[in-house]
């Protein structure tokens, strides 16, 4: 498996979407709904495309099912990051810690070789992410809860993607798998805030069902396009590479939310992009 120039323009596009669904979620005035709604959205958008592709192989549903349980905890830690502190400062650190995680799992459970090159811009795109967060003004006395749910996030975003790279490489077909995924996924957590605020997410989802139907949109194929490039190249390369959203995310929460952006962050970008070109190697 290669990760050819063409597979990284179309995850480079995947992270794109990822960050522009957080910053949905973020810009929001209620972190909780609109991660339900974003949940929801992707359950309706992919519910009538069900008629048209068929379950995956039987061999992928443990990993189906145990990914869609994963992703409850994600939601859960998500708006608990958001919550806590800015977009710039939770964001980078969810998503860098995850792709050495990845790699270290996707090494020792699947089995899968990296080149010293494929190493070094791995460490070089985690460590310029996590820079985005720790080096560029963003600390304040809040920062141990952010980090507390960041990185309770990040082990999750590392055991779910290494879930669905083996339950999709047993799904026979890619998008099969992600359409079913997403419309199971998001019932569980949609369901669950319906519980614990029903009247109020209700009166929520009629102002703001767009929101969810936009972001819901966003989530599927950003992840989607993630979980086919893990049947195409390697999993640790394929999950860096996504996590370049986090550039998109720092000039999205700069430019629309307002967030500042420092020269530091600049720095971090430039490790990221130098992490992108070892990947090639």
């Amino acid at each position: 498996m290669t990760l050819t120039p063409g597979i990284t323009l179309i995850i480079l596009f995947a992270a794109l979407l990822h960050a522009s669904w957080n910053a949905l979620i973020k810009s929001g005035r209620d972190v909780l709904m609109d991660t339900a709604l974003v949940a929801a959205g992707a359950t309706v958008v992919a519910a009538p495309l069900l008629l048209i592709f068929p379950p995956p192989a039987l061999a992928s549903w443990p990993y189906l099912l145990s990914s869609n349980l994963l992703h409850i905890g994600y939601y859960l830690t998500l708006v608990g990051t958001y919550r806590a502190g800015d977009m710039n400062l939770g964001y980078p650190l969810m998503r860098g810690l995850a792709p050495l995680l990845v790699a270290l799992f996707g090494a020792i459970v699947l089995q899968e070789s990296l080149s010293p090159a494929m190493w070094l811009g791995i460490a070089s795109i985690s460590g310029g992410i996590i820079s985005l967060s720790l080096l560029a003004g963003n600390l304040h006395r809040g920062v141990g809860k952010v980090m507390m749910f960041a990185l309770a996030n990040a082990c999750l975003i590392a055991i779910y993607t290494m879930v669905d790279a083996a339950g999709v490489r047993q799904a026979g077909n890619a998008v099969n798998y992600v359409l079913w995924m997403s419309f199971l996924e998001g019932m569980p957590f949609a369901l669950l805030v319906l519980w614990m605020r029903r009247h109020a997410f209700i009166a929520h989802a009629r102002l703001h069902w767009q929101r969810g139907m936009i972001g819901g949109t966003f989530s599927m194929l950003a992840y989607g396009i993630a979980l086919w490039a893990m049947t195409k190249a390697p999993t640790a390369a394929v999950a860096s590479l996504r996590e370049t959203s986090v550039i998109f995310a720092a000039f999205i929460s700069a430019f629309l939310l307002k967030e500042k952006l420092t020269a530091t962050r600049w720095l971090g970008a430039a490790m990221i992009l130098g992490g992108i070109v070892a990947l090639r190697q």
